[in-house]
């Protein structure tokens, strides 16, 4: 292999001269790259005389270095080896680089809306048939009860109902504490400490209570509902499940709904309970309330109703959970990306149907259990 010589530059006369090895490994050594850049800069005129027939040996980076300070275009004065013709006839027929222009986003914000607005009729569109989905195979399932899932139903009830004492039982019992804490600092300023049990007792088992147990579960099963199925959906595990005609509804969303509507009013009785205690502690350490004197005071403060009122919430909340989290994970595409939007989508919006769902049971049951 021959040794590539030093590319070297010589101005003389209005002519400039190029002799050695123009190519990228011969460009590269040492300073020769900079001394060749600060030269032809320094080149003044577009009348001088270009001689590269002395060139040893060029590349397409030696023959873009001279097109480059030629401007992009051929001077009139150059003097080229045969060899050398085919870089720059390249070149030439290249011409300049265009870079298509960027699209202008044309979407107004009335038709931002629009399409908004079309896609959560669509989302509204798709729970719809889900519901109803559902309630054919409640309806299978009341027929043939031996042929149910029964293993899939207590499988959900564990996992959305057992795995999440821990979890309620601590927020609740906090909650209870805080509430009642500061509920006794402003009662003790009005000498009605004594309505402090009315006040827990309301606020924690018709309102709390429930709400506090759907927003956890909400984050914590509904999440994992929408991850399962996403998963099942990337693995192809729900196609295969259609070949083998097996229906998602009756083996994948009926369970769960089933299971949510079961384990969701346990979960409130648990959570108001644990709430109810913490209620009671802070209640004697702050306003030196017995706990016999909570307990007898509880029942005549909270009418039957009330408490009637949070278990429905509780079935309520538990479907409306599993539907929302089953909608989302069967709409996720068989992609990571999607999954992990789908699922964050349907935990907001289990819990915003949740908090919803609280707002109409207040105005629907605005006079009863006074």
């Amino acid at each position: 292999m021959p040794i590539a010589q030093e590319p070297t530059l010589t101005l003389n006369a209005g002519a400039v001269a190029a002799t050695g090895t123009w190519q990228v490994h011969a460009l590269a050594q040492g300073k020769a790259m900079a001394t060749i850049t600060a030269f032809l800069k320094s080149l003044k005129g577009d009348h001088l005389k270009w001689d590269l027939s002395a060139v040893d040996s060029m590349d397409h980076i030696g023959a873009q270095l001279f097109w480059n300070a030629w401007g992009k275009t051929r001077p009139a004065n150059l003097q080229l080896a045969p060899e050398l013709e085919e870089f720059f006839n390249r070149l030439e027929s290249t011409g300049p680089l265009e870079l298509p222009r960027s699209r202008q986003h044309r979407l107004t914000l009335v038709m931002k809306l629009g399409f908004a607005m079309l896609l959560f009729f669509e989302h509204m569109a798709g729970l719809i048939r889900l519901i109803g989905q559902v309630v054919l195979d409640l309806g299978s399932f009341i027929r043939r009860p031996a042929r149910g899932p029964w293993m899939e139903i207590s499988a959900n009830i564990f996992h959305a109902g057992f795995q999440a004492l821990g979890i309620t039982a601590l927020v609740g019992f906090l909650i209870g504490v805080v509430f009642s804490y500061l509920s006794a600092q402003q009662l003790r300023n009005f000498g009605g400490d004594i309505f402090l049990v009315n006040l827990l007792g309301m606020s924690i088992i018709r309102e709390l209570g429930p709400l506090l147990a759907a927003i956890l579960v909400a984050g914590r099963s509904g999440s994992s509902i929408t991850a399962q199925l996403g998963v099942m959906r990337v693995t192809e595990e729900l196609d295969a499940m259609l070949v083998m005609g097996i229906s998602h509804g009756f083996r994948l969303i009926m369970p769960k709904v089933l299971a949510l509507a079961i384990a969701m009013p346990l979960l409130v009785i648990w959570t108001d309970t644990i709430a109810l205690l913490g209620g009671m502690l802070s209640a004697k350490l702050e306003l030196n309330l017995s706990p016999q004197y909570f307990l007898l005071k509880l029942p005549e403060a909270v009418p039957l109703a009330n408490y009637m009122i949070g278990i429905g919430k509780g079935v309520v909340f538990g479907m409306l959970i599993a539907l929302v989290s089953c909608h989302f994970g069967l709409r996720i595409k068989p992609n990571t990306e999607s999954l992990g939007r789908g699922t964050t989508t349907s935990v907001v919006t289990a819990i915003t149907a949740v908090i919803l769902a609280d707002a109409v049971f207040a105005i629907v049951f605005s006079g009863v259990g006074f």
